[in-house]
Order: C-alpha cells, then structure tokens, then sequence
C-alpha cells in the first residue's frame, strides 16, 4: 500500500443535461475523435505529394468514409465483445446483444468491423483498398485517445492494484489502489503512434500501399500487450491462462497481419 494516493478527479460521467436527454464525455470523446480525424483525412488527401501517384480518395470519398467506418466499428465491436467476451451471458438474455448503450464493445471487432466496411467502399468507389485503409490507420489514434480519456473520466477499465506513487482509488473499483491504465493506453495506443504515424507520412510513408496501414497495426498490438500488463481483466474471463488476457490474444492475430502488411508494401 502507497503511503501516497492521487486523488481520482471524479469528474460527473455527464457534462450538461437537458431533462431525459444528456451530453456524456464518453460521447464527445467519440465525436471529437471522428471529426478530429474528418479533418486531418482531408490534410493528408489535399497533399498529393505525400502519396508520390497512388490513387487518393477525394474529399467526398471520405465523408463516404467516415459513415462506413462508423457503422463497422459499431457492428464489429459489438460483435466481437458479445463473441470473446460475454458470450455465455448473451445467450442467455439475447435481447440484450443490441444494448450497446450499455456498454460493450471490442476495439479488436471494432477494427475488423472497420476494414470490411472500407473492402465494400473501395469495390464501390474502384478504389485501391490501401488507400482508405491507410487514411483510416493514420487518424484512428485521435480517437482512441479520446476514447480511453473518457474511459478515464468514467472512472471504468481501470488497472490491477499496484503500491506505484500515482497509483489511484477509482470510485467502482474498492479502495485498493490501482494503476490508471487507461492513461497509459491513450498514450500507448493513441498520441504515440499519432506521432509516430505522422513521422513516417512526412517521410514518404503513404507511397508505399499498406505500410502506414501496417504499422499501425503493429504499434497498436504492442501497445495494448505492454498496457494488459497493468489493466485489470474483464471479470466475466479474468486471466485466460498463465497472465495472459483476451486483449493480449486477439492482439496477436493483428501484430501478424500489421507484419505482413508491412513486409507486403516493401514489395510494391
């Protein structure tokens, strides 16, 4: 036990409310990042030089983007969360499946949600699949940022118990001290790979079809392992075998294709 705790900032989940209707940070964390994101698609498809030829979507062609994803990210996430990791509790209350609002959701179905939606937009629009793919690789760090903040502000996801000096006691979680891992992921899993992401870009990165797009998916894997480490598992699986979590699993599968992405665009 710390001799020292932080104080958990216990910030209201709700920023303003209007009777039944509420604005939730975790809502305008969401907007933020999508339209943080709208605009920084637009910058990288206003500089053709970065992408030395390739075919480039065009700005209407990433609005198109933006309520595809939005739907994919949607559609995977849930299903993934209901697959890996409360399957035994939705078949039993199936009525449920559809409660996002709840809570719920997988970042890893959220991806793959993401990447069929972008396959169906490019066969639409005859469009390279790299080229959305890696626009959608460059900007989805601003959201995750954004995302694991209001995690943080929710006061949810929070860390295993530690004796480290900024150690916290979340409002839900007992009053043991924990690590605030949904800082160290929106640091892990969003503002470091942004910048890095945005190092490679200025440096030629989008010339190259899928390097962007397999980068990312390498930095986010190794990102969310190193932060399992610290968060606290879901208590419906908790440690799947030895310390290893579903977060960690399903983030190896993507480590190997963000490889092989890679290897792939040194070859074009």
């Amino acid at each position: 036990m710390p001799l020292f705790v932080l104080p958990f900032p216990a910030l209201d989940p709700v920023i303003v409310s209007f009777g039944p209707f509420a604005i939730r940070w975790y809502a305008l964390a969401y907007i933020a990042g999508l339209l943080l994101g709208w605009f920084y698609a637009r910058a990288l498809v206003r500089r053709p030089t970065l992408w030395g030829g390739r075919p480039i979507p065009s700005e209407t062609d990433l609005d198109d983007m933006l309520v595809y994803c939005a739907l994919g990210v949607i559609l995977g996430g849930r299903l993934f969360y209901v697959l890996f990791y409360n399957l035994e509790f939705f078949l039993a209350n199936p009525a449920e499946i559809p409660a996002i609002w709840r809570g719920g959701m997988s970042f890893h179905g959220g991806l793959v949600g993401c990447a069929a939606a972008l396959i169906l937009l490019a066969k639409k629009k005859n469009l390279p699949i790299l080229s959305f793919a890696d626009i959608a690789s460059a900007v989805v760090p601003i959201g995750l940022f954004f995302g694991r903040v209001a995690n943080f502000i929710n006061g949810e996801l929070w860390g295993r118990v530690t004796d480290v000096p900024w150690a916290m006691v979340f409002p839900y979680a007992g009053p043991v001290p924990r690590h605030p891992s949904q800082l160290y992921e929106a640091v892990l899993e969003g503002l470091l790979i942004l910048i890095v992401l945005y190092a490679v870009i200025q440096r030629g990165g989008l010339k190259r079809p899928g390097y962007v797009s397999g980068l990312f998916g390498v930095l986010y894997a190794l990102g969310r392992i190193a932060s399992e480490f610290f968060r606290e598992p879901d208590p419906q699986l908790g440690f799947l075998f030895g310390r290893a979590t579903m977060g960690m699993l399903l983030s190896l599968p993507l480590l190997a294709a963000g490889l092989w992405l890679m290897q792939r665009s040194r070859r074009a």
